[in-house]
């Protein structure tokens, strides 16, 4: 038969009275961006330079360098990097999670059977025929009514989670890219410094032996000698150093691959060509940056995340309604089973609310509140800290390349002195020292210019990290 009695005309009016109850917690907004970005100009201060394009930043900035290895590079990183690995998993697991969250939403069933043995007695003495079992088996289903959101906010929750989860991924994926950028660049630029320093080398040790017959020849004291010895010795001293520093870029680049240290690509530890790109940089804006960013768009959705917790602790200070069935039999014996006596069913909703955990609810409901709060300002802070970056990458990358261009002018007056000096000198109106010193001179302006370029290349990959191209995503609107 079945068990509603009078309880049933109330269990449905409060379904009903809390049915009117909505959503619980804050609806969620993107928030405001801080300290009056909005209210700005969208180009970047340091813009300005003709070294820079408002033209947007395509997401594939490597592809601006139009070096075919460095792209299959690039595509291998993506595909064998083991912190991309880390991520993606991390991302699968996230996404696993809201599937669990939706799925949990759903009707529940149950089934269940036993047997039971028991023993009757009569005034404690026991009874010889007393020994019984009874048999029951039956099926249950129940589903819970999100009368106050608790359900929605919990899978709102998972599934900004798994969203800013998706950024994280795309933040793996910038920071591996730059990376394999950056240690190719490094890789040849310590190559075409190599090249600088051991002309320097060779040229110091010419002039050691010029030096050297000229103090067998009484021109020199021993003192010029040991001067230049010095030199040589400084020249020598720092081709070490730009080997390690080459090393280190092969070896870094090989993990980023997701191979051995020492299994890089054999070609890059005889590159010389720095990667250069031949047009101003298109660096877009600042409203682009701040939706484009990985870092900001995950800080933004964990803040999604933490608005819809909000609404899971306030659901605790209302009660839980669920709608159930369940239909059973039971029996002494397994063939009374099908009996339609031993037939059993119910059917109603069920409330739930436990009054004395009102106060921990409400600390709870504060502690999502706080944790909301704190999300809210790693979101301004993330944006301020972009800002940050993009303006010193931007500034330092145009600085360099000013120094650059001095750099360059140096090293051809270097130039043009040295081919002078050298034809004064086959003409008899200089020595071979002084030809010697001359190209001296052009070396060491040859080792600033390369050092200036291997700055310049990594100051764009920098900007480029900063920008955060690479993968297109977007912050929820308003």
């Amino acid at each position: 038969m079945g068990r509603f009695g009078t309880k049933r005309p109330l269990g449905l009016m409060g379904a009903l009275m809390l049915a009117g109850c909505g959503t619980v917690g804050p609806s969620y907004r993107a928030p405001p961006l801080p300290a009056g970005i909005a209210d700005r100009p969208a180009s970047f201060a340091e813009g300005k330079s003709p070294a820079y394009s408002a033209e947007p930043l395509p997401q594939r900035w490597w592809r601006l360098y139009a070096v075919p290895q460095l792209d299959a590079l690039v595509q291998e990183a993506i595909e064998a990097n083991t912190d991309l690995r880390v991520a993606a998993a991390n991302l699968e697991r996230a996404r696993a999670i809201v599937q669990e969250v939706e799925a949990s939403a759903g009707v529940e069933t149950s089934a269940a059977g036993g047997v039971t043995v028991g023993e009757t007695s009569n005034l404690g003495l026991s009874s010889p025929n007393g020994t019984h079992a009874t048999f029951d088996a039956g099926v249950g289903i129940s589903y819970e009514l999100d009368v106050v959101g608790r359900i929605r906010r919990t899978i709102e929750a998972a599934q900004a989670d798994a969203e800013a989860q998706a950024a994280a991924y795309d933040l793996a994926r910038t920071t591996v890219v730059a990376g394999v950028v950056g240690a190719y660049g490094d890789a040849c630029a310590a190559g075409a410094r190599m090249t600088v320093a051991r002309h320097s080398v060779e040229l110091q040790r010419q002039s050691l032996a010029l030096t050297e017959r000229g103090v067998r020849a009484g021109l020199y004291t021993p003192l010029d000698a040991t001067r230049s010895r010095a030199l040589l010795a400084q020249f020598e001293a720092a081709l070490p150093p730009i080997e390690a520093s080459r090393k280190a870029a092969l070896y870094s680049l090989a993990v980023l691959l997701g191979r051995t240290p020492e299994d890089y690509p054999p070609d890059l530890a005889t590159c010389r060509i720095i990667p250069s790109v031949d047009r101003p940089l298109p660096i877009g804006d600042g409203v682009a940056l701040i939706r484009r960013r990985p870092d900001i768009r995950e800080a933004e959705r964990r803040l999604a995340a933490a608005t819809a917790r909000i609404g899971v602790a306030t659901a605790d200070l209302y009660p839980s309604v669920s709608l159930g069935a369940s239909l059973g039999t039971t029996s002494r014996s397994v063939g009374g089973l099908v009996d339609d006596s031993a037939l059993r069913f119910s059917f109603g909703p069920l409330i739930s609310w436990s009054f004395p955990n009102r106060r921990v609810a409400r600390a709870r409901i504060a502690e999502s509140d706080a944790a909301a709060r704190a999300t809210l300002a790693a979101f301004d802070s993330s944006v301020l800290a972009a800002l940050r970056e993009t303006e010193t990458a931007l500034s330092a990358y145009a600085r360099d390349l000013d120094q650059n261009v001095k750099l360059r002018v140096a090293r051809d007056e270097s130039r043009r002195a040295s081919a002078l000096q050298a034809r004064m000198t086959r003409g008899g109106l200089g020595t071979g020292l002084e030809l010697l010193d001359t190209q001296r001179s052009l070396a060491t302006t040859e080792a600033a210019l390369a050092a200036s370029d291997a700055s310049i290349a990594s100051d764009r990959v920098r900007l480029f990290l900063a920008l955060g191209g690479g993968w297109e995503g977007g912050m929820a609107g308003p």
